[in-house]
């Protein structure tokens, strides 16, 4: 093999020599590292050029032209007299990562030359990153807790390298464990490649570890040493705290009460940081702490006092991680007097009595020594005793008995408690006061004598006074042995109680008494007075017996007065006028008055109700009264007034009203109203489409009918009974015209007055005619003089009357009333009669449901007889000849009578 090269090559040294020196490259094309986004040339120069240069791109030619259309970031630098056909990259992707090669074609005695070179193009990492924590993160994790950091690098080209730091210290962990993850795509049908770095390291922190950094950095060819890739996370490593310890007080040290005292307790360490508690005898006082730098703190400011002596202070320091809370304590020393000394025993003695009196300190650290004093001079014969307090200290009592001197008001005890270690003296007073008895009290004020009286309503102002005692007298009112009220003023050596009283019933007879008592004294001392006191009856009260009264009936009236003083005179009035009464009596009444009776017989009739008794009690020494009153209800069944109509008359197809009054008691009186033995229906339950209705006493009957003629029945009803009455109702009717005239019914024109005559159309006829009217005139003169003496007792009834005449000579007109059947009217028609028979009345009274009277006639009314009258409408006259027109002419103030002559 060796020989076959050796033989080519003086071959081709011998071509050389004979066709001239052959082309070569002057510069070796090298291979070219550059970075991702850079520009990447790479040289290829060719010495004796003579063929075609081109570059091929992993065994694919470019082409010969210096711009490459298919790959615009590339392109070629020719320099063809020199030689030069460089390719250039530009802005180099990883695509371009590539083997390349110069190819230079043959010519003439030239032969083809070529030579290969590789652009590499190294990429760096996009990112770095801890999984599951973010940049500068904490980690929070427990102390001795095993855990893993795994960092990753991505998309670097070559693969990155991981570095691990704490602090700023590399570490060299020999179990971490790496990983390099290829992560390949196409692009442009060309496979592109890129690497992930994975690196996972294990941790067992401790409470050195708390607060660390952990770094991982990416190392690349590609990045600056300058800013290094990397991203950190910190540790939070919980651990329990330092032991605490207490500053500001040492068990040696000795502090006096009221002194401040500043004890501080802290601990270092921990994660999180130690939770700090005071307590004092195992209390807690405080949990308020600080935490700086990871030193917690809390500081309990005090006053000492008592209770701070022999205490346990204990300051305890815990967190998550501690098992049991860590504590420090001190036992701390008070020095203190006692806050006070007390002296009990009796405040009030008389001379001669012995007092035993007790002192007692409040605790004290020492205890307290105990020193008496009585009335100025030291006791040294007193006993004395000490105990430890809960409260912390001692506790001291001393005992001494006293003696009571006379001439004196009060003694006084003096009891000094002296810490002598602190140099303080605790003192107290006690004061007995020496009681004498006060003098009897005496009632001044009061000017009335057992035998005067006072009005009822008077002031009075009464007082009461004591003069010495020791103490002074305490004063007390009572009335009839009840407390009351006093105004105290007191002096030097006297004492006053008074009271201000406005007199009343009670106060006659009471007995007022003052009472003065102290302690010297077991019985008050003591002063009464008894009042007399005028007072007028304050009520009359009137019973009747029976409770109802009934006419036919016996009934008496008795009035008692209330209690008065002196008696009180009664007396009975009727409507104002004086009545004289019975059996005056008296008896004992209240407050120690009297009480008086009076009676009243009456015998019982319906004239008696409503009637009112008046009964008057008079307190005559005072002029004072009391009235009382009752108005008489005498029950009795209803009554109907004898004004009463008993026959009404009125006219067919015209309304008709009719009016009772009844009286009773009860007044809730009940109507009821029958014709035939049939009941009319009441207004109340009709359906308001009836022609006759009842309501109450009033009969409607909206529009006559002749068949309404005859006798109706009206019930009164109440609780007492019932009444019945009757009134006769007669209906007017016009009969038709006939040839022939009917004769006069002498019985009917007695009984009858209201009818109609005839007129003939002859001279006899005529004078017949003026025969009946002057018998009708004589009649109805005498019947007027008749009514106008029933107006005078009201008891009268008016009526109109009207005679008609045919107004043809060949025509009657017959005019008749209608009543009951058989009986004919007592209303009679005449022309010419007195005009002082008819009067002007009131209007019609409007009834519920009633109808205007026809307008050509007046009701003739009397006073007060509303209820009484009726208006009786004229009838309306129809004529079957009307070929001749006569006029009628009708007054609603008189009669009026028209009669036609004919003749043959």
């Amino acid at each position: 093999m060796d020989y076959a090269r050796q033989i080519l090559c003086l071959i081709t040294v011998g071509l050389s020599l004979v066709y001239g020196q052959q082309q070569y490259f002057r510069v070796q094309p090298r291979d070219v590292k550059v970075r991702e986004g850079g520009e990447a040339m790479l040289e290829c120069e060719v010495a004796n050029l003579a063929g075609q240069v081109q570059w091929a791109k992993e065994g694919f030619t470019l082409g010969f032209w210096s711009v490459i259309p298919s790959l615009p970031r590339h392109s070629v630098i020719v320099d063809r007299r020199h030689g030069i056909f460089n390719l250039r990259v530009s802005n180099v992707s990883l695509e371009d990562d590539a083997k390349y090669e110069c190819q230079v074609g043959p010519a003439r005695s030239h032969k083809a030359i070529r030579a290969r070179v590789r652009l590499n193009v190294i990429s760096p990492p996009s990112s770095v990153e801890i999984l599951d924590h973010r940049h500068n993160s904490t980690v929070e994790i427990k102390e001795n807790e095993e855990f893993h950091l795994e960092c990753r690098v991505r998309n670097a080209k070559p693969a990155a390298k991981i570095v691990w730091y704490r602090g700023n210290v590399e570490l060299n962990i020999p179990n971490r464990d790496d990983q390099i993850i290829e992560v390949t795509w196409k692009n442009w049908h060309k496979r592109v490649t890129r690497y992930d770095t994975h690196s996972r390291i294990s941790l067992k922190p401790t409470a050195e570890d708390d607060q660390a950094e952990y770094t991982c950095e990416a190392r690349h060819e590609a990045l600056s040493s300058d800013i290094p890739m990397r991203t950190t996370v910190q540790l939070s490593v919980f651990h329990p705290p330092g032991l605490p310890y207490i500053e500001g007080y040492t068990e040696a040290k000795t502090i006096r009460r009221g002194q401040t005292v500043e004890l501080a307790c802290r601990s270092r360490g921990g994660n999180p940081p130690a939770q700090l508690i005071w307590y004092k005898n195992d209390k807690q006082i405080r949990m308020a702490y600080k935490t700086a730098a990871r030193v917690s703190k809390n500081v309990y400011t005090f006053t000492a006092d008592a209770s701070d002596n022999k205490a346990r202070y204990k300051c305890e320091s815990s967190n998550i991680m501690s098992k049991s809370p860590l504590r420090a304590e001190v036992d701390m020393t008070v020095l203190f007097s006692p806050a006070r000394v007390t002296i009990s025993g009796k405040t009030e003695a008389k001379v001669g009595d012995l007092v035993t009196l007790t002192c007692t300190t409040a605790n004290s650290n020492p205890p307290a020594e105990m020193k008496w004093m009585v009335a100025g001079r030291q006791i040294r014969n007193a006993t004395s005793r000490t105990v430890a307090s809960p409260e912390g200290g001692w506790i001291t009592t001393s005992n001494i008995t006293a003696v009571v001197e006379p001439n004196r008001t009060s003694l006084v005890v003096t009891c000094h408690g002296l810490n002598m270690q602190l140099r303080e003296n605790v003192v107290s007073t006690h004061t007995i006061n020496v009681l004498y008895p006060p003098n009897p009290p005496f009632i001044h004020g009061y000017r009335y004598t057992e035998r005067s009286y006072i009005p009822s309503g008077t002031m009075q102002k009464i007082s009461c006074t004591s003069y010495g005692g020791n103490p002074l007298a305490t004063l007390t009112w009572y009335k009839n042995d009840k407390k009351i009220n006093s105004i105290i003023k007191t002096t030097d050596k006297s004492v006053t109680a008074e009271i201000t009283i406005v007199t009343n019933v009670t106060d006659n007879k009471a007995r007022y008494r003052c009472e003065a008592a102290n302690s010297a004294i077991d019985i008050p001392l003591f002063e009464d007075i008894t009042m007399n006191v005028y007072f007028p009856p304050d009520y009359v009260t009137i019973r009747k017996d029976p409770v109802e009264l009934k006419p036919n009936e016996q009934a008496t009236l008795t009035c008692d007065s209330g209690s008065s003083n002196p008696p009180a005179k009664i007396l009975w009035w009727r409507d104002g006028i004086l009545v004289q009464g019975l059996y005056n009596t008296t008896k004992a009444g209240l407050h120690g008055g009297t009480v008086s009776t009076i009676e009243l017989k009456l015998n019982i009739t319906e004239q008696l109700n409503g009637i009112v008794y008046t009964c008057q009690a008079t307190n005559e020494a005072l002029r004072r009264s009391a009235l009382d009153t009752i108005t008489l209800q005498v029950l009795y069944k209803p009554v109907f007034d004898k004004d009463n109509e008993e026959a009404v008359t009125g006219v067919e197809g015209e309304p008709l009203i009719v009016s009772l009054k009844a009286d009773g008691s009860p007044q809730n009186i009940a109507y009821t109203w029958t014709k035939d033995g049939l009941p009319i229906i009441q207004s109340s339950t009709g359906s308001g489409v009836e022609r006759i209705i009842s309501d109450g006493p009033v009969l409607n009957i909206t529009r006559l009918s002749r068949h309404d003629a005859g006798t109706y029945t009206c019930e009164a009803i109440n609780s007492q009974g019932s009444s019945v009455t009757q009134i006769n109702i007669a209906v007017q009717y016009e009969v038709p015209p006939s040839n022939s005239s009917p004769s006069l019914d002498e019985e009917n024109l007695k009984n009858f007055p209201d009818f109609l005559i005839t007129v003939g159309g002859t001279i006899v006829g005529t004078l017949l005619i003026i025969m009946k009217v002057l018998l009708i005139g004589c009649f109805l003169h005498r019947r007027s003089k008749k009514r106008i003496s029933e107006q005078s007792n009201q008891t009268c009834t008016s009526a109109t009357i009207e005679l008609c005449a045919p107004n043809s000579h060949n025509d009657t007109v017959t005019g008749v009333t209608l009543s009951s059947v058989n009986e004919k009217s007592a209303t009679y028609s005449n022309e010419g009669s007195n005009n002082d028979y008819v009067e002007d009345g009131p209007k019609q009274p409007d009834y519920p449901g009633a109808h205007p009277v026809c307008p050509s006639y007046e009701p003739q009314m009397q006073p007060n007889m509303v209820h009484k009258n009726h208006t009786i409408p004229c009838p309306h006259h129809h004529h079957q000849h009307e070929t001749h027109d006569g006029t009628r002419a009708r007054d609603n103030q008189s009669l009026d009578f028209q009669a036609t002559m004919t003749g043959n």
